[in-house]
């Protein structure tokens, strides 16, 4: 009990400094911040190796995956493709939900992940990516987020600045991780805290990172993006539909990164399904077929590019 409570304690620190970044030295920030990213991947680690010895039960399981899936769809669908790329809308309330639990993924502000992933695609793979492999693959995994500036929110998100829902849930985000954390706990002790909570956190931030740099390393390039984003069906799987990456660099707002009955993308059937019930509308599609075909064009066989089968 004292180590789930000392890591608790560890965790809930390194979020409240995050969201207050701008309030505190930035040398004691980017330390806590360290420890806020070590101790959910540390967790992981020891939830694997408690495999060993016993066996995952029934509970701790369940929340293991439940939470993940909910908060990897937050972070997919709510910070992502609806909050960052305008790729469909929606009514407040699913708006609120869908930040909230991407805020339970524990990956900071929506509005600071938004302005930093729309910085990314301005600057993709050259001067000025907070996350491009070319600094270095460990950069572009994590360390970017200790090395780099904070969130430039007035430059990429004064659209987001000016929404109320999503103000409200950016300011409520250590909220909805200590929510993520007191759920498991409440429902499985120790053991649903690690699984459910810092676990769960550890494995879906990872995923992410994956994305950011073996996203931009390993894969299939069927499109002429001006940069190194790759297609990769492990990440796709991981990230719920992420992982088609180079697809998503193509054509940005579109909801549904998969383009082909064989890129299996979860976040894309799941917005699909919110717009047949009516809770979301204004569906971004794929692009044209001309524009397809274009990009298609484009992409030079030089650079093993193949497309989409």
């Amino acid at each position: 009990m004292v180590e789930a409570e000392a890591l608790v304690v560890a965790l809930l620190a390194a979020a409240v400094v995050k969201l207050a970044q701008r309030r505190i030295p930035a040398a004691v920030f980017r330390a806590i911040l360290a420890v806020g990213i070590l101790v959910p991947f540390a967790a992981l680690f020891y939830a694997m190796w408690l495999l060993w010895d016993e066996w995952i039960g029934w509970r701790e399981l369940t929340l293991f995956l439940g939470l993940y899936v909910l908060t990897g769809f937050g972070i997919t669908v709510g910070f992502h493709r609806f909050l960052t790329h305008r790729s469909f809308e929606s009514g407040p309330v699913l708006r609120f939900l869908l930040l909230g639990l991407g805020s339970m993924a524990n990956q900071g502000r929506c509005i600071d992940w938004a302005a930093h992933h729309l910085k990314h695609h301005v600057y993709s793979d050259r001067e000025g990516d907070p996350h491009s492999p070319l600094d270095g693959l460990l950069h572009a995994y994590c360390g970017w987020i200790l090395r780099g500036p904070p969130a430039d929110r007035n430059r990429y998100c004064k659209r987001l600045l000016e929404d109320r829902v999503v103000v409200l849930a950016d300011r409520l985000a250590p909220f909805w991780v200590l929510l993520g954390l007191l759920v498991p706990y409440a429902v499985a002790g120790w053991r649903g805290l690690l699984w459910g909570g810092l676990a769960r956190i550890g494995f879906t931030n990872h995923a992410a990172f994956a994305v950011n740099s073996l996203g931009h390393t390993y894969g299939s390039q069927p499109f002429e993006t001006g940069d190194r984003s790759r297609n990769n069906w492990f990440l796709a799987l991981l990230s719920f539909g992420d992982g088609w990456h180079n697809n998503h660099h193509a054509f940005p707002a579109m909801a549904s990164h998969g383009m082909t009955r064989r890129q299996f993308d979860p976040a894309g059937l799941a917005i699909r399904a919110l717009a047949r019930l009516g809770l979301v509308w204004n569906v971004k599609g794929a692009p044209a077929p001309y524009a397809t075909e274009r990009r298609l064009r484009l992409a030079s066989p030089v650079r093993g590019n193949e497309a989409p089968p």
